[in-house]
């Protein structure tokens, strides 16, 4: 069904972004990072501290409370040669994947490998962490080469999230261009993450604080959390001529039925936290259109394809795809629904749950700064050419958006 989907060219999302103007580093504090405002046509300028004011007191926060797990591990071979894993997604895909980091003993990963060509098929590589208390052995084999799927298995008592600890490197974006530090422990996760999963930060959130959530709550703004798990296909470039070809990434998705509960209950605007909670909340809705249409849910999984939200269909409401999920959940006696996304947000689309939306820059022919004009249209090239000249600062440690809807 590819073919309903709208035929764009990814050159009308290109842009002059210079290096200059990425940041490599957090700004000092959270919530000092600048705020570039786009409402009623007009740009205006301030600072994230002034985000309470700029808000309906009636609206809901829609915020991902995913925690970015230490993805690069190194291991280095006899002769020398480093290997490098860095873990994309658990091969179980019908489960969450904070159960699969509690896992003990073995491990079992999709990963990109450095050095693929120095790991040979059937060969086990290992590695070996010593402390004055214990000493942690590894073994790392393949599951299959070909798909980069790989089984991790080690000795002792331990979660495989606190082996990552012991294990692992911060992921920081490839732009970046530059090793993690002791300092990205902290200012590369939201003050709010704590479910592991995310090998990239949902940048966006990175300038909350509790100071902001004090003022938010005093104006009566609430916020409530869901999980997605972002996947390091967010920065993959759009390589295809035309949008609608790109082979979009897959990332997990974890909506409690108390969370689904709460956004039937609410009465007034969603303001989503950033693109991957945008994503997020419109594949929820998509999930329940998937339901009401009376589709099979895998065994493993729902995956919902990049093109499923442009196919001719009946209208729903989101009332109707969401009491579809909590009736489901109900029936096969589930707290959450589990699913994956491949959704493709792009001009045309039409928006369920985003009546403003907070987010950072994004690089040039990216989807995420596709998903962005389809919120706001071409005035995205306005904005973002007055970013440059001043100076705003560019990417996942820069300086943030928010973006309203005219029926705001």
């Amino acid at each position: 069904m590819i073919q309903n989907m709208p035929d764009i060219s990814i050159q009308s999302f290109d842009y002059l972004l210079p290096d200059s103007h990425i940041a490599l580093f957090p700004a000092d504090q959270r919530d000092g990072s600048r705020l570039l405002v786009y409402k009623d046509s007009h740009i205006n300028h301030t600072t994230f501290k002034d985000f309470p004011n700029l808000l309906p007191t009636n609206s809901m926060l829609i915020c991902n409370n995913t925690k970015v797990i230490p993805a690069r591990i190194y291991i280095q071979k006899p002769t020398g040669t480093t290997i490098e894993l860095f873990l994309l997604k658990p091969i179980e895909n019908n489960i969450a994947t904070q159960v699969v980091m509690e896992q003990q003993g073995e491990s079992r990963w999709e990963c990109l490998i450095g050095n693929k060509k120095r790991w040979k098929s059937g060969e086990i590589l290992r590695k070996v962490i010593s402390s004055a208390e214990a000493s942690i052995e590894l073994s790392f084999e393949w599951i299959d080469r070909e798909s980069n799927q790989v089984s991790i298995k080690w000795n002792g008592d331990y979660s495989f999230a606190s082996l990552l600890d012991i294990i692992g490197q911060m992921p920081l974006p490839p732009y970046m261009n530059r090793e993690s530090e002791a300092s990205d422990q902290d200012r590369y996760q939201t003050i709010f993450s704590n479910v592991l999963g995310a090998v990239a930060a949902p940048t966006a959130s990175l300038h909350f604080t509790p100071e902001i959530f004090d003022d938010l709550h005093k104006k009566g703004i609430k916020e409530s959390y869901l999980t997605l798990h972002v996947g390091a296909g967010t920065f993959l470039p759009v390589k295809e001529g035309e949008i609608r070809n790109h082979p979009m990434h897959r990332e997990q998705l974890i909506f409690t039925k108390e969370f689904i509960q709460e956004i039937i209950q609410h009465q007034g605007p969603f303001i989503p936290i950033g693109t991957t909670a945008m994503r997020a909340m419109e594949s929820l809705f998509w999930s329940g259109v998937w339901l009401l249409e009376e589709r099979e849910v895998p065994e493993n999984g729902l995956v919902i394809p990049k093109e499923f939200a442009y196919h001719t269909r009946k209208s729903f409401t989101t009332t109707e795809a969401l009491e579809a999920l909590i009736s489901h959940l109900e029936k096969t006696n589930q707290d959450s629904w589990v699913a994956q996304t491949e959704l493709l947000i792009m001009p045309t689309y039409k928006f369920r749950f985003c009546d403003a939306l907070v987010t950072n820059f994004h690089q040039p022919k990216s989807t995420l700064l596709v998903l962005v004009s389809a919120l706001i249209g071409d005035a995205w090239k306005e904005i973002y050419a007055e970013a440059v000249e001043k100076n705003y600062r560019f990417l996942s440690y820069g300086d943030a958006c928010l973006f309203f809807k005219k029926s705001i």
